[in-house]
């Protein structure tokens, strides 16, 4: 098998804390890194998920409703838990 040289450039305290995970692993970088590699080959594409941190539409709906309470003047407000906890019968 021949092998090539892969120059990369990183934040140090990334590579730091990415070698002591590793080391603690029984890895080095460039077994954690060819470990890397060979997934993404196998999987035909990067080996964990990627995406935008988007909340779900029950989520999107309630901070859409925190955020009209807030700036609704007419809107109820409660000065502690228990006053909270009284109008909701709880």
């Amino acid at each position: 098998m021949a092998t090539t040289n892969l120059n990369i450039r990183t934040d140090k305290a990334v590579k730091d804390q990415a070698e002591a995970i590793f080391t603690e692993l029984g890895l080095n970088m460039t077994t954690a890194i060819n470990m890397f590699l060979r997934t993404t080959i196998r999987e035909h594409g990067i080996p964990f998920e990627l995406k935008l941190d988007v909340p779900n539409e029950t989520t999107a709906a309630a901070i859409e409703e925190g955020r009209r309470l807030v700036t609704d003047p007419s809107a109820q407000r409660y000065s502690s838990i228990d006053a909270l906890k009284e109008a909701l019968d709880v």
